[in-house]
């Protein structure tokens, strides 16, 4: 509940100070990337070297790839079909194709399935929604962003992408059972820790409410896809072909189903993928799934 709270004061706090005049208005760039050149690495670097993986756990590690996966294939088609802009069909992809599934997800997991949901619900968040960004979802970034498909300058983009290395450095230490001193992993949490509120206040700074926006349409297509087409192909491949109906696919479903991701959201936006629908896309996403997450939730109880 603590998450939910801080994300909706920051939100506000964030729109409050476009009314400061003396507050820059570029403040939000300076957010961004403490976000992602500090806050990503070090969850990354404290996190991934205690994931223990089982073949057992492929159902919802899998959530964020086919998530992603099936964005990148549907987005890719509506940009070829309806003439999109490259910036705005890679923005659609980063924003509708990751789930928030941790600073959202964990909190209401623990609510609805208690501490062994919550197990599940990292497991969808760290080896799952974690590892597709810091590699299929940066490619995407990259790749969009860039005028031309140059291979060379995405595979060097990927590279020194700081969440990147400290990925890698993360998986090496998983593979090798090797974690930080008690105190750099309690300074690795914390600087963690305020990603939240950075990433938040970053979104408010850009949020715009202006009806008349030729956003909105794509926003709402892009929400379409994130809180009901997404979920709805979890449950369709998970519950109705695969027949299960375990507490594990609940969680799955339920995860599918949270908002938009914020560090996707802030990744596209700081590589110039339409950087305002990207705060649209959090701003009225967040709300706006606690309507769409009682559907699901309700959906659940009969599994």
């Amino acid at each position: 509940m603590y998450n939910i709270i801080i994300i909706f004061v920051c939100l506000l706090l964030g729109l409050l100070l476009q009314k400061v005049k003396r507050f820059p208005t570029n403040a939000y760039k300076l957010f961004n990337h403490i976000v992602i050149y500090f806050c990503l690495p070090s969850l990354a670097l404290f996190f991934i070297p205690k994931i223990q993986l089982d073949s057992h756990l492929l159902y919802p590690i899998a959530v964020s790839w086919i998530g992603f996966t099936t964005s990148i294939l549907f987005f890719s088609f509506l940009g070829w079909k309806l003439k999109w802009s490259r910036k705005l069909t890679g923005c659609m992809i980063m924003t509708a194709g990751f789930s928030n599934t941790s600073f959202l997800g964990f909190p209401i997991i623990q609510a609805l399935y208690g501490e062994e949901g919550l197990k599940m619900a990292i497991l969808v968040d760290q080896p799952g929604t974690f590892v597709v960004l810091s590699t299929l979802g940066v490619f995407i970034a990259t790749y969009y962003s860039t005028g031309s498909a140059n291979g060379l300058q995405i595979i060097k983009k990927i590279l020194f992408f700081p969440p990147f290395i400290a990925f890698l450095l993360a998986c090496f230490m998983n593979v090798f059972h090797y974690d930080f001193h008690e105190f750099i992993q309690f300074s690795l949490q914390k600087v963690g820790s305020i990603m939240t509120p950075l990433a938040m206040l970053s979104v408010g700074l850009q949020l715009q409410f202006d009806k008349k926006s030729k956003h909105f349409k794509f926003l709402r297509l892009g929400l379409l896809y994130k809180l009901i087409l997404t979920p709805a192909l979890i449950y369709l491949l998970y519950v109705v072909i695969l027949n299960q109906h375990s507490t594990m696919i609940k969680v799955s479903v339920m995860e599918a189903a949270m908002a938009p991701m914020i560090s996707s959201s802030i990744i596209a936006s700081s590589y110039g993928l339409k950087p305002r629908l990207c705060s649209m896309m959090i701003g009225f996403g967040i709300p706006l799934s606690f309507i769409t997450l009682i559907f699901w939730g309700l959906l659940m109880r009969f599994i």
